[in-house]
């Protein structure tokens, strides 16, 4: 292998491109983010797992959301946190770190094939130190190299499209049968109930393909680097943030837990 694959082990992080006066809200309002995402998320796990009446196939599905939104929130934002305090000339990240970086931010928006996709990177020697972006991820990690990054940008692009065909393909389907069992059942206020909960999804399943996808496919475009940066902050704040309520406190059973343990606190 080259010599220069280890030539960097300090990595310096562009960051966020913002003012300090911006970057004070910026920062109070991702810690105001990341405390409600953890605390929220974190109650969901423990309630499952105190209330036995919770212990169903159905329920404990929901437990790994909370849990990849924790791993979502805390792969980026603490870090970022601490950027936002940090001189731009000394936002520095060893080698090592941005890999684990790269590896669980990926992990969170798609666990299939992250470990390929970062191992086709990490095999790459590197010649630059210079991260062009706020936090690491794959795309940053093999913009390292001066290698031919081809199969890189193939496999990455390739397995966007797949996971977003696939992905529209199961929700397009299964809102349909949603929709055609709502139009033969006559029970207007289920049918409202479905309309409802459906619409909820969509709007948080729109959000996370949104701000997941974009900054994906805009690192191939250096011209949108800011858009590209705003975008991926927003995939780790708002879905974490808004799937407690979701898909949560939209269960009837773990509701009426919460709005118990409220009330026993209240007094």
């Amino acid at each position: 292998m080259d010599n220069l694959t280890f030539r960097y082990r300090v990595l310096l992080v562009e960051g966020l491109q913002i003012t300090h006066q911006t970057s004070q809200l910026t920062f109070i309002f991702l810690l105001i983010a990341y405390v409600l995402t953890i605390v929220s998320n974190i109650g969901i796990l423990i309630q499952i797992s105190a209330e036995k009446s919770l212990h169903q196939p159905m329920h404990i599905l929901f437990c790994h959301l909370p849990v990849s939104d924790v791993i979502g929130a805390t792969v980026l934002i603490p870090r970022l946190l601490k950027d936002l305090l940090t001189d731009p000339s000394e936002r520095y990240i060893t080698y090592v770190e941005c890999v684990f970086q790269a590896f669980f931010g990926h992990l969170y928006g798609t666990t299939s094939h992250t470990i390929l996709m970062i191992g086709l990177s990490v095999r790459l020697s590197h010649c630059k130190s210079f991260i062009s972006n706020h936090f690491c991820d794959n795309a940053s990690l093999f913009k390292l190299s001066c290698e031919n990054t081809v199969i890189n940008n193939v496999y990455g692009l390739t397995f966007t499209v797949v996971l977003l065909t696939s992905s529209l393909g199961w929700v397009l389907m299964t809102y349909l049968k949603i929709a055609m069992v709502c139009l033969k059942s006559r029970n207007k206020a289920t049918n409202s109930k479905a309309i409802k909960t459906c619409s909820t999804h969509l709007t948080v399943y729109v959000i996370l393909l949104i701000s997941g996808f974009v900054p994906i496919f805009l690192h191939r475009f250096s011209e949108y680097a800011e858009n590209r940066k705003f975008g991926s902050v927003m995939f780790h704040v708002i879905p974490p943030g808004v799937n407690p309520i979701i898909y949560g406190l939209q269960v009837k059973e773990i509701r009426q837990r919460m709005l118990k343990l409220c009330r026993n606190s209240s007094f």
